[in-house]
């Protein structure tokens, strides 16, 4: 039975399913992350007549409003449920979205980007390291083909690329695709380039073999038109796994260095973190106090501008 396992590191919370030898999913969550729920927030801006708006609340933060009530006028506080938090892109913010809460909805529990699951000292050995590795150049491979995982501004592209003809290209690319969004943690706006079919009978084959891949991941889907395009729409609720490594290479680096640290082992008081420029700048202070406190050692950082962002590793040093 797949059981979620979760581990409390530096900065970030870790989550994956494990199936056996198996990661079926993965979720991630920074300790900056915005909370979904209710806050309070003063209405900036709201054309006459329109149900929707921006709020700000008292942190600064700005929140797109729907479902306003005729009374919610320009400088009122209300009441606001965050139900997707804000996403940084290249370049842009993509505000938080919300609703304005009414008096009979202000107990309702709010999602958790994070599933329940069993709290564990460290995750297996190497099921973190694989699903992170995979996000961070944004590949799965399967057999006889592999996918290129680009997250854009409209929509998260899935690449399909292989050297079987290109019916069974797209068939065997099927599972991996329903793999690769929950161990991506993917959501929102999806679109796969499958392999241009020409013929109704195959394109039908490969909406079949999808329906039935992903019955249990609740979406809308296109059928495959005639140049391979298929669309995906899912609830988003914040960043995924694949965006936050995307588009924060140097922070989730420096996040996983952290662990680096944390995981190292041998005799010796120091605990030396070699990594490059743009990671050390982002190991903030209260991090490394954080990691001296768990490790139990003096932690020093060592910049090298030789070592790429994501090749920066612990070492445990004699005084």
């Amino acid at each position: 039975m797949a059981e979620w396992l979760i581990e409390r590191g530096i900065a970030e919370t870790r989550a994956i399913l494990v199936e056996g030898e198996h990661v079926r999913a993965a979720r991630l969550r920074w300790s900056s992350d915005i909370e979904l729920g209710l806050v309070t927030a003063r209405l900036i801006q709201r054309r006459t007549g329109a149900k929707r708006g921006v709020a700000r609340t008292a942190s600064g933060l700005e929140i797109n409003v729907s479902g306003l009530t005729e009374d919610a006028s320009e400088g009122r506080e209300i009441a606001v449920r965050i139900t997707r938090a804000p996403i940084a892109e290249s370049g842009r913010l993509k505000r938080a979205q919300g609703t304005q809460a009414r008096d009979g909805d202000m107990s309702e529990a709010s999602p958790s980007f994070l599933p329940d699951g069993t709290t564990v000292h460290r995750l297996p050995p190497g099921m973190w390291e694989d699903v992170w590795a995979d996000a961070w150049t944004g590949e799965a491979a399967f057999a006889g083909g592999s996918l290129i995982v680009s997250p854009t501004p409209a929509m998260t592209v899935i690449d399909v690329d292989g050297s079987l003809p290109p019916r069974e290209l797209a068939l065997a690319a099927v599972p991996a695709i329903a793999d690769t969004l929950l161990r991506f943690d993917l959501a929102g706006s999806i679109g796969i380039d499958f392999p241009t079919l020409s013929e109704k009978a195959q394109r039908r084959a490969v909406d079949e073999a999808l329906a039935h891949a992903l019955s249990d991941w609740p979406h809308e889907r296109t059928a495959m038109n005639g140049f391979g395009f298929v669309q995906l729409v899912a609830r988003l609720k914040g960043p995924s796994l694949l965006h936050r490594l995307h588009y924060h290479r140097a922070s989730a680096a420096a996040r996983m260095l952290l662990r680096r640290g944390e995981l190292a082992e041998g005799a010796g008081s120091r605990l030396l973190l070699r990594a490059h420029p743009a990671v050390a700048d982002r190991l903030s202070q209260e991090w490394l106090g954080e990691l001296a406190r768990r490790s139990g050692r003096k932690v020093e950082v060592e910049r090298d501008g030789a070592l790429a962002l994501d090749a920066g590793h612990a070492q445990i040093l004699a005084s």
